[in-house]
């Protein structure tokens, strides 16, 4: 299996908004709301209170959607409200980088290096799988830390050429002082984290995510990593398409990123 790392891949940010206006205009309903209503906007809980998010879920679920779709497409919208407020931080982790931080914590406080995120993994080289389902490559995995302290996460799976949409699993709520915790949890009892038996997997050396310990481990590391790096970040653009006018495999992002490599990558 490819493993790809090159350059950012189109994010959910731009596959769940392809007119930029229009984010802009949820972003700026949700602040002026939660302003008259004195709700706090960077907290998941409250930002699902708000009936322009229930308006904009309506609008991409449908009139007719089930009760429960604010709960299933609300942390999405969450996450990339404070994604686009935040400054649209994008980072992409190299495929060096990734295994480092598997093996290892590495020297570093693990503080979020912007107050909202999206951390994308080297594609195909993480997998999660719900009960029945078959695995889904993790594309990455959005951050964004409320002003009470508490940080949200959402990991973002099955971003596939071959077909629309994307799968978005939120996680727990969990105290942003835990963080320096997360760099050595034992996620699972039984098993090494992050091992997978996915087919192929020994050969191009996969990780599986079963737990939410385990995306708090990799993210908190990855915190630790970049304010530990001796040099900054490099900031990078979408690349050319090829020579041949072909559009690049997998789609690039058009949003400016940080690859985060190992310095030899």
């Amino acid at each position: 299996m490819s493993l790809h790392d090159d350059y950012a891949r189109v994010t959910p940010y731009e596959l769940a908004f392809e007119d930029p206006q229009r984010i802009d205009e949820l972003a700026s309903a949700v602040e002026e709301e939660a302003a008259g209503r004195g709700v706090a906007s960077r907290d998941l809980n409250g930002f699902l209170t708000l009936g322009t998010v229930d308006a904009f879920v309506r609008e991409i679920a449908g009139e007719a959607a089930d009760p429960a779709a604010l709960h299933q497409y609300g942390p999405l919208a969450f996450h990339l409200v404070r994604f686009q407020r935040e400054g649209k931080s994008l980072f992409l982790l190299s495929t060096h980088v990734a295994r480092y931080l598997v093996e290892g914590a590495p020297d570093g406080e693990p503080e979020p290096p912007a107050t909202a995120g999206y951390l994308q993994l080297p594609q195909h080289l993480f997998w999660t799988k719900a009960a029945g389902d078959a695995p889904e490559s993790v594309d990455g995995v959005f951050w964004s830390s409320s002003s009470g302290g508490i940080l949200h996460t959402l990991m973002v799976t099955g971003i596939r050429p071959d077909r629309p949409g994307l799968g978005a699993i939120p996680l727990p709520a969990a105290p942003l002082d835990d963080r320096s915790e997360w760099l050595e949890l034992t996620a699972r009892q039984e098993e090494p984290d992050f091992v997978t038996d996915l087919p192929g997997a020994d050969l191009d050396g996969l990780y599986e995510m079963k737990t939410a310990g385990e995306i708090f481990k990799l993210l908190a590391r990855f915190f630790a990593y970049v304010q530990g790096a001796p040099e900054p970040l490099e900031t990078a653009s979408a690349p050319p398409t090829s020579e041949e006018g072909a559009q690049r495999v997998p789609s690039p992002s058009s949003l400016e990123y940080a690859r985060v490599t190992l310095g030899r990558d």
